[in-house]
């Protein structure tokens, strides 16, 4: 039997990540982080252990004792809590090695110390294809011209701040940027944008340029629209194949009731917008 270690942030994911893996045969061994991962995972899992952030050592340990042969990271972890890591010596040498410590150098770092322990680090896709968000107008509605040109003011914007791996969102309106995405996540960012300047923004949301698909794919969902709703945006444009999409359907469905439209970018998509 095929043993997969799981990395559980919070949310929905990592309960997705082992419903599908045990479809597929594998014994799924766990590790979460307190204040972050659903306490309700440890009962899904064949083992698991609890951590506080920055416990390198002990997880490593944790996935070698149980054999796992490959590692998952799934859900997200709240970056401002995580400031207040307490490393252990190895991740403290990890971090000391680092020029930064953004998204793209961390996972980087953490994907070649596992692998330098024989344990793979794999995408969650290979376990949840059916996730990744489709290509398209997805909604009743069509974004407006107007949606239609913030859209491509913004997506070069959210691009080139992705090469600095600053952020994977961007909200705009009437060509002018509203909210970039900080630590503080995509939701709050939608909602800084709402207060800021009302109704109408447009959300866009991207797959950082050369970022390592194995770690932290965008996200989006029903609980994306439903801070948009709060924000009263109107449009959401997502880069399809390249994002997470969970609760689709109700998404669409829920949509559709408020007159928001949401597109799937992709590059046969983008032509069809000119």
């Amino acid at each position: 039997m095929n043993i997969l270690g799981l990395i559980a942030g919070g949310g929905k994911f990592p309960f997705l990540i082992a419903k599908e893996a045990k479809k597929k045969h594998y014994k799924v061994v766990g590790v979460g982080f307190k204040e972050h991962t659903n306490a309700l995972l440890e009962q899904e899992v064949d083992s698991f252990l609890w951590v506080k952030l920055g416990q390198l050592n002990k997880v490593i340990n944790f996935f070698k004792k149980h054999k796992a042969q490959e590692i998952v990271f799934a859900g997200p972890i709240n970056k401002p809590k995580a400031l207040d890591i307490r490393p252990d010596f190895r991740a403290a040498k990890l971090l000391f090695k680092l020029k930064n410590r953004n998204d793209a150098s961390l996972f980087k770092a953490l994907i070649a110390e596992f692998e330098s322990e024989n344990l793979p680090v794999v995408s969650a896709e290979k376990f949840v294809p059916h996730l990744l968000g489709p290509e398209g107008i997805l909604t009743l509605r069509s974004p407006s011209p107007e949606e239609v040109e913030n859209f491509y003011f913004g997506w070069p914007i959210l691009k080139k701040l992705g090469e600095l791996d600053i952020g994977q969102c961007l909200v705009v309106k009437e060509k002018m940027v509203i909210a970039v995405e900080g630590i503080e996540g995509t939701n709050a960012t939608i909602k800084r944008a709402g207060e800021l300047t009302g109704p109408g923004c447009v959300v866009l949301k991207a797959f950082k340029p050369g970022q390592d698909r194995r770690i932290d794919l965008p996200a989006i969902g029903l609980e994306t629209l439903k801070t948009m709703l709060k924000a009263r945006a109107s449009a959401l444009f997502f880069e399809s194949k390249n994002s997470l999409f969970f609760d689709l359907q109700e998404t669409i469905d829920l949509a559709n009731q408020h007159n928001i439209t949401i597109v799937g970018v992709g590059k046969d998509y983008l032509t069809t917008l000119k």
